[in-house]
């Protein structure tokens, strides 16, 4: 079964996004080394053991709203094709992640974000 992987907020000042998060819940975060306008976020659920992990990025788009959350799938490729017969759209295709995946953003039939990641095998 799919589960959420990740998620990315987007900002237009990283550092003091960096600087709300980690004081309003006490999020670990930190540049991500080779990923430029990027933090790596690293979260704890409420029995203090390790979750979901995040980050946050340049907003690239003023319409670039809200965190999406990135679902694993087994296969990004297949699960893009059965997005599209569902109704879904992409909005950005699948790219490679160097050393991490592939990741592509899509929205579904009610145009809610929603992020698919294959992760390396």
């Amino acid at each position: 079964m799919s589960t959420i992987v990740h998620f990315d907020i987007p900002a237009d000042d990283l550092k003091r996004a960096k600087t709300f998060y980690e004081k309003l819940f006490g999020w670990s975060i930190d540049t991500l080394e080779g990923f430029s306008d990027y933090y790596e976020i690293e979260t704890v659920d409420v029995n203090g053991k390790e979750s979901v992990g995040g980050g946050i990025t340049k907003r690239t788009d003023p319409t670039q709203a809200g965190i999406t959350n990135f679902i694993g799938v087994q296969s990004i490729d297949d699960s893009l094709e059965k997005l599209s017969q569902l109704g879904g759209k992409i909005l950005q295709p699948k790219q490679e992640i160097p050393g991490y995946g592939w990741l592509a953003v899509c929205t579904d039939t009610e145009n809610n974000l929603i992020g698919l990641f294959e992760d390396l095998k």
